[in-house]
C-alpha cells in the first residue's frame, strides 16, 4: 500500500463521523457540486499558439451540469489556471460559481469563501478532481471524486473514482449517480420523453 492510501485510510478510519458513511448517503447529501476545470471537464490538454487558447469540453459534461442546476442544487468550477475559454464556457452554462485564482488562494480557502456565500457547509460539497492542487477540498468534502485517470494521491483521497477519464464525461457520470441518488433523474429524463 501506498503513503498515499496509507494516509487516505488512516484519515478516514479515524474519522468517526465519516467511517461508516455509504455512497448512497454521500450522494443525496450533496447541494453544491463544485470541480476542478482542466483535466476534470478537459483532458488536460491546452492548444496555444494561435488568438486565443482552444480546449475541448465534453457537450455531455456540460448538460450534466445544466441537469444539476435544474434539479436545484448549485454548481461551480474552482481552477488555479485562469482563462478566458473557461469563463466562456461557464457563462455559456450558467453556472453558479467560478473561481479563477491562479495561486493567491489555495483551492480550501476559495471553496470555504463559496461556503460562507451559499451558507452551506462541508458534507453537502461533491468535488471534482484529477491532480495533487485538489487535494485539499477532496479531503473536506463530503463526496470526494476523482476521475480515472487522477493522480494517485488523488485516487485514494477520493470517495469514488470514475470509470471516465477527466474530459471524457466524468462529470456526467458524477452527475447522474447524485440526481438518481436524490431520486431527481427519472422526472428529468421523463421531460425529455415526451
Amino acid at each position: 500500500m501506498t503513503r498515499d492510501k496509507k494516509t487516505a485510510t488512516a484519515r478516514r478510519a479515524t474519522n468517526p463521523v465519516t467511517r461508516h458513511v455509504s455512497l448512497v448517503t454521500r450522494l443525496k447529501r450533496v447541494k453544491l457540486f463544485l470541480c476542478d476545470v482542466d483535466g476534470v471537464l478537459t483532458d488536460g490538454s491546452v492548444y496555444l499558439g494561435g488568438a486565443q487558447e482552444i480546449k475541448r469540453f465534453h457537450i455531455r459534461d456540460g448538460l450534466g451540469l445544466i441537469f444539476l442546476r435544474r434539479a436545484g442544487l448549485k454548481v461551480g468550477w474552482v481552477s488555479a489556471r485562469p482563462s478566458p475559454v473557461t469563463e466562456a464556457r461557464a457563462a455559456e452554462l450558467g453556472i453558479d460559481f467560478l473561481v479563477q485564482q491562479g495561486d493567491r488562494l489555495s483551492k480550501t480557502g476559495a471553496v470555504e469563501k463559496l461556503l460562507r456565500r451559499t451558507r452551506l457547509d462541508w458534507n453537502s460539497v461533491c468535488f471534482v478532481g484529477d491532480d495533487v492542487v485538489d487535494l485539499g477540498p477532496l479531503r473536506q468534502a463530503g463526496l470526494a471524486v476523482a476521475v480515472a485517470d487522477a493522480r494517485p494521491a488523488v485516487k485514494a483521497a477520493a470517495h469514488y473514482v470514475t470509470r471516465a477519464a477527466g474530459g471524457h464525461g466524468a462529470v456526467r457520470e458524477t452527475a447522474e449517480m447524485i440526481l438518481q441518488a436524490q431520486r431527481k433523474w427519472d422526472a428529468i429524463v421523463a421531460h425529455y420523453s415526451t
